[in-house]
């Protein structure tokens, strides 16, 4: 019989059971209640039958699925964050992966986001990604040691699991230089409040690109507030309504530089005539819909879900070592987009 003429119910007839319990087999649907003994004899008869043989030989050759998971915690249901699980879907299946994905939450329980990873480790996965909306340092669940993991857009507390982020530090220098290249001296930085990496990293960037640029970085204004759209609005009055208000500010994100907008508005500047804004983040529903479009860094979101599922996948067969880049996180650029926000001082 031709290959491709084996259907499921020659694999039932080869086992001695019915196309159901094969389908649940193959398939490996969790609720079926079938013994181990029957599921063997299904993958050997699928197998010796030549049914979907490449996939079934390996898993039984290699003792793996092909099956990865992935704990998104909260990126999910955000269109921002949502390009992790896009990037890691994408290079899931260029290796012959598939990607299983549990949506959790940044407030759940230690006990909610480890019965999550058991729920995945259930099922059997090669290893599990472990997504976060935003860059924090995280306390793992103690299960994610049973499997090879990577984490994304966060770092563990201890520095035990191979992590990849982006390079915080590196996009602010970007946005300083980018105003400094416009020709501005005197800057400003709204920054969030939040004890977060991206709080710190950004505003080690921004002072060190002035001080590099021969300017006191360690005396240029920084006004904070909440990172969303009213805390950006309230920072940026107070940083514009100075003595010697800056000509440039740089945003800790876009929300912000949009609470910057309308405090420009208010006090009469244009942007860019009068003031000129960069963001971070490129959040395009923000930076591409206001006027002037949003000069802003993009976090690499697609890019950090395709690195840690290719480097999940090397460790997986064995082309990879997890532990020695556990010691330090990966970091990746942030790019400039180029809108209209940004233009030389007036004279």
């Amino acid at each position: 019989m031709n290959n491709k003429n084996i259907g499921i119910k020659d694999v039932a007839v080869a086992a001695g059971v019915s196309a159901t319990t094969v389908s649940h087999v193959l398939n490996d649907v969790p609720y079926a209640r079938i013994s181990t003994e029957t599921r063997e004899k299904v993958k050997a008869a699928a197998v010796q039958l030549g049914y979907g043989p490449n996939r079934l030989a390996q898993a039984l050759r290699t003792q793996r699925t092909g099956l990865l998971g992935l704990v998104s915690e909260d990126i999910a249901t955000t269109p921002h964050a949502g390009r992790i699980i896009l990037g890691a879907d994408d290079a899931a299946r260029a290796r012959g992966y598939n990607l299983m994905i549990i949506n959790t939450s940044a407030s759940a329980s230690d006990e909610s986001r480890k019965s999550d990873v058991d729920a995945l480790l259930e099922r059997r996965v090669d290893g599990i990604l472990y997504a976060t909306m935003y860059h924090r340092i995280l306390d793992v669940p103690g299960n994610l040691a049973n499997v090879p993991a990577v984490l994304v857009d966060a770092v563990s507390s201890g520095a035990t699991i191979a992590a990849v982020v982006p390079d915080e530090e590196a996009g602010a220098r970007t946005a300083v230089t980018t105003l400094l290249a416009a020709g501005h001296t005197r800057i400003g930085f709204l920054n969030n409040t939040d004890d977060v990496p991206s709080t710190h990293g950004r505003l080690r960037g921004f002072r060190k690109a002035l001080s590099e640029a021969g300017l006191d970085g360690g005396a240029a204004p920084v006004h904070t507030g909440p990172s969303e759209v009213q805390g950006g609005y309230e920072a940026a009055r107070r940083m514009l309504q100075l003595s010697d208000p800056p000509t440039g500010i740089f945003c800790y994100n876009d929300r912000m530089a949009m609470g910057a907008y309308r405090a420009a508005a208010e006090l009469g500047l244009a942007i860019p005539a009068d003031l000129s804004i960069v963001g971070f983040d490129d959040q395009e529903l923000i930076a591409g819909n206001l006027h002037p479009g949003l000069t802003t860094l993009a976090l690499p979101h697609y890019e950090m879900g395709a690195w840690a599922t290719g480097t999940l996948i090397d460790a997986i067969e064995g082309k990879g070592d997890l532990a020695g880049l556990a010691l330090d996180p990966t970091v990746l650029d942030c790019p400039l987009v180029t809108r209209g926000s940004v233009a030389p001082p007036r004279s």
